[in-house]
């Protein structure tokens, strides 16, 4: 690593406790060939970049991934700190999103993979599948000033393995909430005394999950969307002295979210929020607290949200939250921000390669995806602590007016910095040159720094 720039150090120093000295140099050289790559991220590729495709030892860079010894979740672990100390200010809550992907692999060594709905190519009304490995990712949710605008930052993500997957191992199978339930609890014990909120889709709206996050010591607030039909109570009365049995859950019952949003005598309220796409947006909702319960569940008490479009441009919707004290409004505008989860797992497909490694032993998929995901945060990192106090340079083109860097901008960004200096070095000592133009060297590095 005495090769890199020392911009660069600063950031990967604290990752290096994690290795061994031994495969520390491996892993780093691994590291920057995943980003310089351009194409299919595997090891083969990420060698080529650096000009390793003759070291004799290959096998030590495959080994890094299917054998060393190293913790995921420490490194995990570490990039969360990094990632707060360079953007979430000491006294504000820790925003994440909680979501999941399908990686798209078909292979008949893959014990995990399963079919699943695959949500990019599916719809209302088609239906596809798709063979692959299903993760589930929690990713902060932060202000990044030189974007000026909010990206999803993976730093902990999980490989869900399919149900047929422990019915062979006669295993419990763990479902979406159970791992997004086990991931929050994992976030609570990193940062214990800071305010956290989740934001989740429907898929995470299961009461053990709701029920765990607000029942832990400093509990975490978690907004997802909800179903209309949700049976919905007052809280219990208070239980006067001396009553026998088993105390109450629930009060009297309410009316559905769906009923409400018929019955003419809702109040409704208007208000301006920042909407997708950073736009404003006027909505009209509806708000109040209930008790969600359920037969043999917990019982748990949240702040409901309707949502209507007063131009009639969406369907009605509703939101949840475990936090009764949270205003609509900023359930809402932090709900929304949940795309951004979304678009930062379509960036790493096009620009860091997920989809395109070729592992087969077990231990090496469980490390290569999230890998590739926390290097979306990486990047970010890198560009950050390169160009402190200052905007990343964008790139333009005629028919195309971009005002704000992204994440493809970024990486440019840190691949010309790697590139300023000899990475890895292997180069013979006689070699034939060719001088050719600055324009030219340009025109060259910029097509190769923005190669996906």
């Amino acid at each position: 690593m005495c090769d890199l720039p020392e911009r660069i150090i600063r950031v990967l120093r604290p990752f290096e406790l994690v290795f061994s000295t031994r495969v520390w140099p491996w892993a780093t050289a691994l590291l920057v060939g995943a980003i310089l790559a351009p194409g299919p991220r595997t090891v083969a590729a990420a060698l080529r970049v650096l000009g390793l495709q003759d070291d004799g030892p290959f096998q030590n860079y495959h080994r890094v991934l299917n054998r060393a010894c190293w913790s995921s979740r420490a490194l995990s672990r570490i990039l969360l700190a990094l990632v707060l100390r360079a953007f979430v200010p000491p006294g504000a809550p820790v925003l994440v999103g909680l979501d999941d992907t399908i990686e798209r692999r078909r292979g008949a060594q893959i014990a995990a993979k399963g079919i699943y709905r695959d949500p990019v190519r599916s719809s209302k009304s088609h239906f596809v599948k798709a063979s692959g490995l299903r993760w589930v990712s929690l990713q902060l949710l932060a202000y990044i000033p030189w974007a000026q605008r909010v990206w999803a930052l993976p730093f902990l993500t999980v490989l869900a393995p399919s149900e047929r997957y422990h019915q062979e191992r006669r295993q419990r199978h763990k479902t979406l909430p159970d791992w997004g339930r086990q991931l929050l609890v994992q976030l609570r014990r990193w940062v214990p005394d800071r305010s956290v909120v989740a934001v989740a889709d429907s898929t995470y709206a299961a009461l053990e999950l709701l029920a765990a996050c607000a029942a832990l010591s400093v509990p975490i607030a978690v907004i997802t969307r909800w179903r209309l039909d949700a049976a919905l109570y007052d809280p219990a009365p208070p239980r006067p002295p001396g009553t026998v049995g088993r105390p109450r859950k629930k009060g009297e019952r309410q009316p559905t979210l769906a009923a409400r949003f018929q019955d003419p005598k809702t109040t409704w309220k208007a208000l301006t929020v920042h909407w997708y796409g950073g736009n404003e947006r006027k909505i009209e909702v509806a708000t109040a607290t209930a008790v969600w319960v359920h037969s043999g569940l917990p019982a748990v008490a949240l702040r409901w949200v309707l949502i209507r479009d007063p131009a009639g441009g969406f369907e009605p919707q509703a939101l949840l939250c475990t936090d009764a004290t949270v205003s609509a409004r900023h359930i809402v505008e932090w709900f929304v921000l949940r795309w951004q989860v979304e678009v930062t797992f379509e960036e790493a497909r096009a620009h860091l390669g997920v989809e395109t490694q070729r592992q087969w032993s077990d231990r090496a998929i469980a490390r290569t995806t999230p890998t590739l995901l926390g290097l979306f945060s990486l990047v970010t990192l890198l560009a950050h602590e390169l160009r402190p106090g200052s905007s990343v340079p964008v790139q333009q083109a005629a028919w195309y007016v971009k005002p704000l860097p992204t994440f493809v901008d970024a990486l440019a960004l840190v691949r010309r910095e790697l590139w300023a200096v000899p990475v890895f070095s292997l180069s013979p000592v006689r070699m034939d040159r060719l001088e050719i133009s600055h324009a030219l060297w340009h025109r060259l590095t910029s097509t190769l720094a923005y190669a996906a």
